[in-house]
């Protein structure tokens, strides 16, 4: 069974978010894969050692997303491609799916794995985005997944509670957390991924035309959010308290 992962680095998740000119500054911050691909990596791996195959990690980023792809092969991962996100001005969501199609409609796979959503946007865009392009279905936010031949089975959280569907592959499948308990790189696997293959692209090898991959979204402004004021404790009678509140919630909190 060959698999794809299509993993993104993003800030460490302890790590305190900086604005300077108007931009995420990036100075002395430590990356990582993105937590929701770690289960997707995970997931790759344990279908891979039962049914055969390889795993290949894909990354759309800067030189250094290719640290992301290296920690995935010391995971267990076979092989790596990243492709330069140089010349990608005002990428978003459909940029990156775009990207991503290119690179993955030259490649054989019968499964095509990722993180639900990544945590420096949120978006949970490019996977549903991703498999339009490729002409295949999803299934996203599994927490677990059944191959069994040519079928896939898995659970699928709906806002607490869970959905079971059946497919066929090829597909492409979202990780939601509680999928596994993604492994941390042993020393023998970090030694081993530095001599794993490594593919580099950029557009040109791609045959994309840098226009058609202008983004469909802007960000106009980048702010951290408001400071949280202290809370109030309301006092008296509780008919006192009641009025207090439905008048607070409406002339500070203007929520009613």
């Amino acid at each position: 069974m060959d698999i794809l992962v299509c993993l993104k680095q993003t800030f460490d998740t302890e790590e305190k978010i900086v604005i300077e000119d108007g931009q995420i500054s990036e100075d002395g911050v430590e990356f990582v894969i993105n937590p929701y691909d770690e289960y997707a990596v995970e997931e790759a791996i344990r279908l891979r050692d039962e049914h055969g195959g390889e795993v290949t990690v894909i990354t759309v980023g800067p030189e250094r997303a290719e640290q992301a792809l290296r920690t995935a092969m010391a995971m267990g991962a076979d092989k790596g491609i990243i492709v330069d996100d140089e010349d990608l001005e005002n990428a978003d969501e459909y940029s990156i799916a775009k990207v991503l199609a290119a690179v993955i409609n030259d490649l054989d796979y019968d499964l095509i794995l990722g993180g639900y959503m990544a945590i420096d946007d949120g978006s949970a865009q490019v996977g549903p985005r991703l498999a339009e392009l490729l002409e295949i279905p999803h299934i996203s936010t599994i927490t677990k997944v059944t191959v069994d031949g040519d079928r896939v089975e898995v659970e699928k959280d709906v806002e607490g509670d869970v959905e079971y569907i059946q497919s066929k592959l090829p597909i492409l499948l979202t990780a939601q957390q509680g999928l596994n308990d993604p492994r941390y790189p042993s020393l023998p696997g970090i030694m081993k991924a530095k001599k794993k293959p490594m593919e580099r692209l950029d557009l040109d090898d791609l045959d994309l035309d840098e226009d058609e991959l202008e983004g469909k979204t802007e960000t106009l402004e980048i702010s951290l959010p408001p400071e949280k004021e202290a809370g109030k404790i309301l006092e008296g009678e509780l008919e006192e308290q009641t009025k207090e509140l439905v008048q607070l919630l409406k002339n500070e909190a203007k929520v009613i």
